[in-house]
């Protein structure tokens, strides 16, 4: 039996470096968080307030409310469009759990669907066929920071009467045909969870509408169902958006186009890099402009390769390794393996590489080489036997 040696790493490569993003805007910061426990303003205060007004316009749409993650921003739009059992509502496979969860929790059933083979996002043949009776709205994923293609999409809704609620949790600042995500459907649901592009430091999440109405229900809805203290107007919840992280949110709007920016540039030269290697590499639609949240490779040996860059100091990630069709939790929706062929060829041989504003040339080109690295040497073994 061979044993396999022991490599030294040149150097660590994480998948996300958080601490590294601190270190650009520590002082900004501090400054924010300190100012909210000298106010000892911690829920629902003024900084809270701001941000919804500030992320509201960053998004192109009339009104933002802050929750206390991304799954409750798309359980509570779903239940502020009243939403709920005997209710149906169509969603990819290829995606989060949460973006079906967030369904049942609401008490309808989620109707999944598969991803499109090029973008990943939900395949729009596969929506209209999915459509019965009971659809009561349908829930495009940007995955990976990419638009979904809104306009076909609103099209089918249109045709039959349903809503739109976009799963914005990995796409702020995404644009689709020059329009950002969030300001496209009837109202779309983001996600602050630390690592996204904009993170919050702990959960958070808001939802954004164009709908006044629907903005006032869901202000309730996230505070006990009241409109003021004591008042009780429906049955709502505790899903409030926290001070301080709104005040952490606030200061790293102001960054958010640079970040991007800068994934969009290690996009770039990752596709450069890995030209001609043995990996597939993700493609952006003419449609829109990604943010990169995830820089997703596709490869026959993922597994492998994991443990390859592993062995070199570089973390990859891989999402999602089972899709939510084939998780126990939704085994009641009665699916089976081979319905969603996208959907499982992702599970399957999608890898995350490093992705994240501060990286260097330096380090993407020493991924892509250990990339390149293992695919030559697979072929050197292949060719000695």
């Amino acid at each position: 039996m061979s044993i396999m040696p022991m490599i030294k790493p040149c150097q660590q490569v994480p998948l996300l470096d958080l601490f590294a993003q601190y270190q650009t805007i520590t002082p900004e910061i501090d400054q924010a968080i300190s100012s909210v426990l000298r106010g000892s303003d911690f829920i629902l205060g003024q900084g809270v307030s701001l941000f919804e007004q500030e992320f509201a316009a960053y998004c192109q749409a009339g009104f933002a409310v802050g929750v206390d993650s991304g799954t409750s921003a798309l359980e509570l739009v779903l239940r502020g469009l009243r939403v709920g059992p005997g209710d149906e509502v169509i969603t990819v496979a290829n995606s989060y759990i949460a973006s079906a969860l967030a369904i049942s929790h609401t008490g309808a059933t989620p109707v999944l669907v598969d991803g499109d083979a090029k973008t990943h996002t939900i395949s729009i043949p596969a929506i209209e066929n999915a459509i019965s009776p009971r659809t009561r709205a349908i829930i495009p994923v940007h995955l990976y920071g990419q638009a979904a293609d809104m306009d076909p999409i609103l099209e089918i809704a249109r045709k039959y009467g349903l809503f739109v609620v976009e799963d914005a949790c990995q796409a702020h600042g995404a644009t689709y045909k020059e329009r950002r995500v969030g300001s496209i459907g009837n109202a779309a649901a983001f996600s602050f969870y630390p690592g996204k592009n904009l993170g919050a430091y702990g959960d958070a999440g808001a939802v954004v509408t164009n709908d006044e109405g629907l903005a006032r229900t869901l202000q309730q809805l996230r505070n006990y169902g009241q409109t003021e203290k004591y008042k009780h107007q429906i049955k709502g919840y505790n899903r409030r958006l926290d001070t301080l992280q709104a005040a952490v949110l606030r200061v790293k709007l102001a960054h958010l186009d640079t970040w991007n920016a800068a994934r969009r540039r290690h996009a770039a030269f990752y596709k450069a890099c890995l030209d001609g290697a043995e990996v597939g590499v993700p493609h952006e639609a003419s449609y829109g402009s990604s943010v990169w949240h995830l820089f997703v490779i596709q490869t026959a040996r993922r597994d492998e390769l994991k443990t390859h860059l592993a062995q070199r100091g570089i973390t990859a990630g891989m999402h999602y390794p089972v899709p939510i069709h084939l998780q126990p939790a939704y085994a009641d929706l009665g699916y089976k393996r081979g319905d969603f062929p996208v959907a499982e060829k992702c599970a399957q041989q999608c890898l995350s590489l490093p992705m994240y504003a501060e990286l260097s040339d330096s380090i993407i080109q020493y991924v892509a080489d250990q990339v390149r690295e293992f695919h030559c040497e697979r072929q050197s073994r292949s060719h000695s036997v």
